[in-house]
């Protein structure tokens, strides 16, 4: 089912163990939790396969980040240069191209005051090691790189930082980091930048003189704009702001979960009507609803079909933003650490350990792919889904 390369690297299989990283145990497992079914039919079961092998499948928001198994060792072990990526889960997924945070959220748990330039810089270069020692995933650079992916039998990782902070007030650092390879890139994260306001702030400013001047850059770059975690007055303001489409690659409906963390009405179609895309996410405790209590694919799917009503089929996509190991851990040692949940409230609800049926990369877009097939959308619909609405957009952005 389009599974990709894999010859059995794993991390760093080039230094040695408590030598030049320190070990931890890490949750390598892909049967974590338990097994997840749709129990398809052999006739669905051949649908999935075509539409996977036939169609570019493209992941919005993921990652190859594989958590400790002990949730004391988050912190510490996100604080080591050395983080582990798991190529064997993102071969088993099938998906073409993954809209990869290299910043993963992960690094800022080691800082309440975040993340600085020269961090990211060594970040992205100790990333880039190790992954030019394996064949399963290549950095992808253009809209043609993208295209080698399925071809190959590999999976491409555009380079992407999940906000815009480390800029600061330094707009040739955009530059800086598109040599680097970054080619998507959220404005703000939850709080406020130099740039706009983040979801959790009280009163959203709006984007400003320096965000606007980000914007033009980006957009005469070629690089992706992302507002997943911007304010909806900011988010609104660089929609108008941009002369390209805009992506929310991870994001949910206000509408049936009402916490900041999801988009409202207006702000989804204002995203859409400039041609974004929509890609509906998984991490635990986001897009949940009052008809499915606990966040399972059904929860997840309905956001789905809510924004799909919506907007259209032509601006939705999937960006599940899971990882490996204990999702909502590393959740609460980021909240824990800058003293916030802001972007979890104004529902209440039981936290949900995991996302049943999205429980990491491996299976992810493959189950949203046949949740679609099980309720018998077109082939044609379900390829726009998973990655032609994508690719699309990326090649209206993309410089080759």
């Amino acid at each position: 089912m389009n599974e990709k390369y894999y010859d059995g690297y794993t991390s760093f299989g080039y230094l040695k163990t408590n030598k030049d990283y320190k070990k931890y145990e890490l949750s390598t497992e892909l049967g974590r939790v338990p097994e997840y079914t749709l129990d398809l039919s052999e006739d669905e079961l051949s649908k999935l396969d075509e539409i996977m092998n036939r169609n570019p499948i493209v992941s919005l928001r993921d990652h190859g980040f594989i958590s400790p198994k002990n949730p004391k060792d988050i912190r510490p072990y996100c604080g080591e240069m050395h983080t582990f990526f798991h190529y064997e889960g993102i071969a088993k997924s099938g998906v073409d191209i993954i809209f990869e945070n290299f910043m993963d959220g992960i690094a800022t748990i080691t800082s309440k005051n975040g993340l600085k330039w020269d961090d990211v810089i060594y970040l992205l270069g100790m990333r880039y090691a190790d992954i030019h020692h394996q064949n399963t995933v290549f950095l992808a650079k253009s809209y043609k790189d993208l295209l080698r992916a399925k071809r190959q039998k590999q999976t491409a990782l555009l380079p992407s930082l999940e906000a815009a902070s480390i800029l600061e007030n330094e707009i040739d650092r955009v530059d800086i980091l598109y040599g680097f390879g970054i080619r998507c890139m959220g404005i703000t994260y939850n709080d406020s930048n130099t740039l706009g306001s983040g979801l959790t702030e009280k009163r959203d400013g709006g984007l400003t003189n320096f965000g606007r001047r980000v914007i033009e850059r980006m957009n005469t770059l070629g690089m992706i704009i992302d507002i997943s975690h911007c304010g909806d007055q900011t988010s609104l303001d660089i929609i108008e702001a941009s002369r390209k489409p805009v992506l929310m690659t991870h994001a949910g409906a206000r509408s049936l979960w009402n916490t900041p963390r999801m988009k409202p009405d207006h702000v989804l179609k204002a995203c859409a009507q400039k041609g974004g895309i929509i890609g509906i996410c998984a991490a635990p405790n986001t897009t949940m609803s009052k008809t499915f209590p606990i966040h399972s694919i059904d929860s997840v799917m309905e956001h789905f079909e809510y924004v799909k009503d919506l907007v259209g089929i032509d601006h939705v996509g999937f960006g599940p933003d899971t990882f490996f190991g204990d999702h909502v851990a590393l959740q609460n040692a980021f909240d824990d650490m800058l003293g916030i949940s802001d972007s979890h409230s104004g529902e209440a609800f039981e936290i949900s350990p995991y996302v049943e049926g999205l429980e990491n990369p491996s299976e992810a877009i493959k189950n949203m792919i046949g949740w679609m097939v099980k309720r018998s959308y077109t082939i044609k619909d379900i390829a726009k889904v998973s990655g032609r609405n994508a690719m699309k957009v990326i090649q209206e952005i993309l410089i080759d």
